[in-house]
């Protein structure tokens, strides 16, 4: 087996507990811990309503000031932004968060597309929100993607062919051996899949984890809510436990929580990485 990915880094000097975790436990859905989170978002939505009024070409919404929170936590706590393959643990080389869309907004019938999209270390509020609209206005273009001839493919092939194919790929996932060019825009090779629920009204919930890939995390942000005086939300994640203990998850999201209820005091502060 080859311990070099084009993806990621194999991580030395881990704990024999650590260490032996992916052998004891070989899939993400029986290695899933659920996690849930309750955002005050109240100062946050006055904070959005100001920077569109100041920023007409540049909106931004909850989704994105939670997505810049989330990578900035990732940046600065690289230890959760690992994931498994081959029963070994491997440090992500970069912040790749992924996110669905509706081809047409608010069209019950249309369809989705998924997205990814690397967030470089230090981006700020401005440039996150920026290269996500640009994604989501490319998303729902009818100029086909990479990864939508892939799937188009597939669907003019035999099931067995397909299965044989997918079989194989993830044989090769699992020595290293898969190309780049497959992991580069496949969203399930990403730090976080992140599901935007509040956009189409709905409650946050959880998601099961995919075993295609190594996507160690998922998202869900619920719509916001009037509770008395303040706005709230929830988030509920599901997270690999084998990359990183439970206590050092809930200190970087308790990271993500802080920087979202309080962007207007963060967004021009300096990332500073975790040690």
């Amino acid at each position: 087996m080859l311990t070099t990915r084009t993806d990621g880094t194999l991580v030395q000097k881990l704990s024999a507990t650590r260490a032996i975790m992916p052998l004891l436990m070989q899939t993400r859905t029986e290695s899933a811990v659920y996690f849930e989170q309750e955002l005050d978002v109240t100062e946050t939505m006055r904070f959005v309503d100001a920077w569109n009024e100041a920023n007409p070409d540049n909106r931004i919404t909850l989704f994105h000031v939670y997505m810049w929170a989330v990578a900035n936590a990732l940046h600065q706590r690289p230890r959760l932004n690992r994931f498994i393959s081959g029963g070994r643990i491997y440090q992500r080389k970069g912040v790749h968060l992924a996110f669905a869309a509706k081809k047409k907004k608010l069209d019950e019938e249309a369809a989705l597309v998924t997205i990814k999209r690397e967030l470089p270390e230090g981006a700020s509020l401005a440039d996150v929100a920026e290269l996500i609209n640009s994604d989501i206005k490319s998303g729902r273009s009818e100029t086909p993607r990479p990864e939508d001839r892939e799937l188009a493919l597939t669907q003019r092939l035999p099931q067995f062919m397909v299965r044989i194919a997918l079989w194989a790929m993830k044989l090769a996932d699992r020595w290293n051996l898969l190309p780049s060019s497959v992991i580069a825009h496949d969203p399930c090779y990403s730090s976080m899949f992140v599901a935007n629920l509040g956009s189409v009204g709905l409650d946050a919930a959880y998601h099961h984890l995919f075993e295609w890939g190594n996507c160690p995390f998922f998202a869900t942000l619920g719509r916001t809510r009037q509770v008395g005086n303040r706005v709230v939300a929830t988030v509920k994640y599901t997270f690999d436990e084998r990359i990183d203990d439970g206590l050092s998850c809930a200190k970087s999201l308790e990271l993500v929580k802080a920087m979202v209820e309080s962007p207007q005091q963060r967004v021009m502060a300096p990332v500073k990485r975790a040690a």
